[in-house]
């Protein structure tokens, strides 16, 4: 009996959508390749032996945004750093200097003094879906363009920062990233930057993350004009605490869990005097707060030196105090 469906046929089908996917691939690195970088660092560290403070090489990748010098790349490549150089795709390697770094969202913004140089552009990674192409591109090591592929594995994750934080709207890919790919670029089919490569987890096979271009871009931009990125600061150390059935009962709360003060810093620069040590904040401005890291997201700079209402439980009892958040240091 003749075959209704030839080999052939299926083989061409396959080659052309391997061809499809392979020039989508290559076209992309094709135009995005000059603009990444190798970032090479040399770290102050100190020796656990000798105790004695010891420079130690590191390296990362980066990529340029704008024509005239700015590279994102990632805070934990330049940590420490002492000296910091970047070498380009035509070879050239040159000094920066580090315009700011944020450690809460693991974003750093470098200044090389060269011109006219190849820049990518942000994406809006709002639009981003699950299963769409990410192609991650590098320099680990110094080798020049290493790139995988792969897809848009899950949205809207969270990452721990180095410094406690939580990174929000984290990219999983399974776009691999090798050692030194941290700072590089993850970017969509058209060459456009998705995200910024930040973290693998070792003993996990496909599972990388990418802080969000949306969030990488604003606080790029922050880092450029200010240096810095400005958050509000209530000038408290709290922690995670279970609330009993009837407390959230009586109180009428929505979670399960709330902020309880153990230390108020006084004569800082929030006006924080109607908080008691031992109250339980459950609410910021009518929003709920159930952890640390709610009130981390709540905390950005548009509520520096504005008046906000706490809802906190004092013995047992739900109350409306004010604040006054000063600008974290």
């Amino acid at each position: 009996m003749e075959n209704e469906y030839p080999i052939q046929l299926v083989q061409h089908t396959d080659q052309a959508l391997l061809d499809a996917y392979s020039s989508t691939i290559t076209g992309v690195v094709h135009t995005v390749a000059e603009a990444v970088v190798h970032i090479e660092v040399m770290k102050r560290m100190v020796n656990p032996k000798t105790k004695q403070v010891e420079q130690a090489p590191g390296s990362g990748s980066g990529f340029l945004i704008s024509s005239d010098g700015f590279v994102v790349t990632n805070h934990h490549v330049i940590e420490d750093a002492s000296d910091i150089k970047v070498s380009l795709a035509d070879g050239r390697k040159v000094a920066a200097e580090l315009k700011g770094s944020d450690p809460s969202t693991d974003i750093a913004v470098l200044k090389i003094y060269e011109n006219n140089l190849k820049a990518l552009s942000f994406a809006d990674s709002g639009t981003l879906q699950a299963g769409q192409i990410a192609i991650a591109i590098g320099n680990p090591l110094g080798l020049q363009h290493t790139v995988t592929a792969g897809v848009v594995s899950a949205l809207g994750r969270t990452l721990r920062a180095t410094n406690g934080r939580l990174i929000d709207d984290v990219i999983q890919t399974d776009a691999a990233l090798n050692p030194g790919n941290s700072g590089g670029p993850l970017v969509n089919s058209f060459g456009q930057v998705i995200g910024v490569n930040t973290a693998m987890i070792p003993t996990a096979h496909g599972i990388c993350f990418a802080v969000s271009s949306n969030v990488a871009a604003y606080v790029a931009g922050k880092l450029i004009l200010k240096g810095k990125v400005t958050r509000a600061y209530l000038g408290i150390a709290g922690q995670l605490v279970s609330l009993t059935e009837r407390m959230i009962a009586a109180n009428k709360l929505q979670k399960r869990t709330g902020v309880y003060i153990f230390e108020i810093v006084a004569d800082g620069p929030a006006h924080n005097n109607e908080l008691r040590t031992g109250d339980i904040i459950v609410a910021f401005n009518d929003q709920p707060v159930g952890s640390v890291d709610d009130l981390h997201r709540m905390l950005t700079d548009q509520f520096i030196g504005q008046p906000v209402a706490l809802d906190v439980l004092r013995n047992g009892r739900r109350v409306k105090v004010k604040v006054v958040p000063g600008e974290m240091r």
